[in-house]
């Protein structure tokens, strides 16, 4: 970067003449006096150009926009001309022609899941995990296995779009380190689980790591360590409560799995007499800062739980489509207020980890299922893998929309592509038209993470290489080939 004048990531390649008139033109370098250079306050980073969505309380757009960002913040967010005459911005991105939106949130993931995509697939969830992923995971699951996996999650994510994800898995710690070296947002939840796993072999253990994981990363700008129990059908009663009261020992999310299947739902009727929802109800586990992933089979009662809790629920409809597992009420969970986000699940039963393409799902699912074509609008679906779901994790006063004062979290997306073309409604094409892809730039608290489909925190191919490297060993264990 010319430390002399900002640089702009569209002009890169010009020779320095050329791309000092096209700025100028812009009126991005300012030739007035050094007097009038002064009156302009200094920030590390402009967005300019295209349409800005900032998903605020009143929704309010620019288009044109622009978003200038000092340090780790947004500091304001207005017109081209009024940010051109306010700041003097260090670094200059080139958004025209695109859409300047909030990042993405995932709200539920297993990040190294990304390892055995495909591995196993047309399945129920009971077997898929019981006959496949469970008996994957005991052969090939390790600190090495954690890390490559992370790092291609997250090389996904951000070339996607996402900005924050949630996350429950093993060695937790590992994808913390993963995901801070990649330069994303994260809400970490150490799982626990009944049975023994590769990094703990007992509840108790799992609970010990947990908190040392809360204790390691508490206060990381980046990185928000949770507790995940993994669900009340693979938990007992007692590891449940212990779990719920770390986490709010310790002012933590707590993420859990819930209602995902009609079969977990029978087996809690025939076990507890309730509901999973009630059940947890009635041990005294609901509390502030839990995130339910799925929510699938829940009845009237249950909805007004979770919401009277203020329960954020997570809604992966992808994954629930593919494993047959259901369609969540969004319908109802709207109309009772309770919190929703969105999410992929891990990419080992999506199979990948795009937001837009969840976006687009759950506007559909829930068209299809109310048969109401206004149950999910556009509107909507953005909202939950934006604003929503940073409400959902407890985050909404530090990111999920552009505001001064909220982290610089952000994405733009190109819309000049011919399936893109024409654009009568910028929140239209982001959910029905879009893909990954389109994303442009990726910036998270104020770091460009991806500049022009290029990526600067990452080296692409060897992640890829890495990735590769495990696969083999993860086929070689379960007994398949790879190409």
């Amino acid at each position: 970067m010319d430390r002399h004048g900002p640089s702009l990531y569209n002009f890169s390649l010009m020779p320095a003449y050329r791309a000092a008139v096209a700025l100028a033109a812009l009126g991005l370098i300012s030739i007035a006096s050094t007097a009038c250079q002064t009156a302009r306050r200094s920030v590390s980073l402009v967005v300019i150009g295209g349409t800005v969505l900032t998903e605020n309380a009143t929704q309010r757009v620019f288009s044109p926009g622009a978003v200038a960002i000092d340090g780790d913040k947004i500091v304001d967010v207005d017109t081209p001309e009024t940010i051109r005459e306010k700041y003097a911005p260090q670094e200059i991105v080139d958004a025209s022609s695109q859409v300047v939106l909030p990042g993405l949130i995932n709200t539920h993931t297993h990040a190294p899941m990304v390892l055995y995509r495909g591995l196993s697939d047309d399945l129920v969830l009971s077997d898929w995990l019981q006959k496949y992923i469970f008996p994957a995971e005991a052969k090939t699951v390790s600190p090495e296995f954690v890390r490559v996996g992370t790092r291609l999650a997250v090389t996904e994510m951000i070339e996607s779009g996402t900005t924050t994800y949630a996350d429950m898995y093993y060695f937790e710690e590992d994808i913390a380190k993963a995901t801070r070296e990649a330069g994303l947002r994260g809400v970490l939840g150490q799982t626990i689980i009944q049975f023994p796993v590769k990094d703990a072999p007992t509840p108790a253990d799992g609970l010990k790591r947990a908190e040392a994981f809360i204790e390691a990363f508490r206060g990381d700008p980046l990185i928000v360590p949770a507790v995940a129990p993994h669900a009340m059908y693979t938990l007992d009663r007692g590891t449940l409560v212990a779990a719920a009261a770390l986490g709010r020992r310790y002012d933590v999310p707590v993420i859990i799995h819930l209602s995902e299947t009609e079969d977990e739902n029978r087996q809690s009727l025939a076990d507890h007499q309730l509901s999973p929802t009630a059940y947890l109800e009635s041990i005294g586990f609901w509390g502030p800062k839990t995130l339910a992933a799925h929510g699938v089979w829940v009845t009237d009662d249950d909805i007004a739980v979770l919401a009277r809790r203020r329960i954020g629920v997570s809604h992966n409809p992808e994954s629930n489509m593919k494993l047959a597992s259901g369609a969540a009420p969004l319908v109802k969970y709207k109309a009772a207020g309770v919190t929703l986000g969105l999410g992929t699940d891990g990419a080992a039963s999506n199979n990948d980890l795009d937001m837009f393409e969840a976006m687009r799902q759950a506007a559909f699912l829930a068209k299809l299922t109310t048969r109401d074509p206004t149950a999910v609008p556009a509107r909507d679906a953005l909202m939950m893998a934006t604003i929503g779901g940073a409400r959902a994790l407890g985050l909404e006063t530090l990111i999920g929309s552009l505001e001064p004062g909220k982290r610089a979290d952000l994405i733009t997306v190109a819309m000049d592509r011919t399936r893109q073309t024409p654009v009568y409604d910028p929140i239209s094409h982001l959910v029905y038209t879009t893909r990954g892809d389109d994303v442009q730039t990726t910036i998270v608290n104020g770091r460009i993470l991806m500049a022009n489909r290029r990526l600067l925190t990452l080296d692409r191919q060897a992640v890829i290489a890495d990735a590769r490297r495990i696969a083999r060993d993860v086929a070689a264990a379960v007994g398949r080939s790879t190409p």
